[in-house]
């Protein structure tokens, strides 16, 4: 399989996939400070998403 991408659409997706994780680490930084800690931990973004809807 040849597969080709243009540079707007990888760029595009780049853009789209650090406005997220920028996101969910400002969700997942609130979520470390209510629950008294200092450093994310995996629940942390676990709780994180959980709350956002998305995870099942």
């Amino acid at each position: 399989n040849d597969l080709r991408f243009q540079s707007a659409a990888i760029g595009a997706l780049q853009e789209a996939s650090e406005a997220y994780l920028v996101g969910l680490f400002e969700d997942t930084n609130l979520c470390t400070i209510h629950a008294k800690g200092v450093t994310i931990m995996t629940k942390d973004i676990q709780l994180a998403r959980r709350i956002r809807g998305e995870r099942a």
